[in-house]
């Protein structure tokens, strides 16, 4: 079962780590990310920041898509954590399953305009995020639990 499909530029850390597993009782952390899996230093300083008691998987984008809809993650209670808006697009586009997204941080950039004290985006990004909402995709943004939802769409 996925508890939580979050958009966050830096995957793993202490609001995930601590506040979302905990707060979604989750048992496993999948970080969908390509380039993650090609880097291993990368992949190390993640293990680091694993909470004890909870799994952490790390995929390409594609595994984690084939992954999920085969069934193998329905024994979890699956956070799915990606770097990009447009990752999340790529994951929600290839599983049904999802339907919300939680948008945590991206970095900003010259091409981005803030919606919000952590999330930056680029035109692509609203036009995916759009497309998600218009779809059904639940689309919020909240960096802690405890934080009030936003409803992304007033803010794209």
């Amino acid at each position: 079962m996925i508890t939580l499909t979050r958009v966050d530029h830096r995957l793993l850390h202490g609001q995930i780590a601590f506040s979302w597993t905990t707060d979604r009782n989750a048992n496993c952390i999948l970080i969908a990310n390509d380039a993650v899996i090609k880097d291993d230093l990368r992949k190390t300083s993640l293990k680091l920041a694993k909470p004890a008691g909870c799994k952490l998987v790390i995929k390409s984008l594609d595994d984690s898509i084939k992954a999920i809809n085969s069934g193998v993650t329905d024994k979890y209670r699956l956070l799915i954590v990606v770097e990009s808006i447009a990752d999340a697009k790529k994951l929600i586009d290839g599983c049904s399953c999802v339907k919300s997204l939680n948008l945590g941080g991206t970095k900003a950039a010259s091409n981005t305009r803030q919606i919000s004290k952590a999330m930056n985006i680029t035109d692509q990004d609203a036009a995916d995020l759009k497309e998600l909402m218009n779809r059904g995709v639940e689309v919020e943004i909240r960096m802690l639990p405890q934080d009030k939802k936003i409803d992304a769409a007033s803010l794209i």
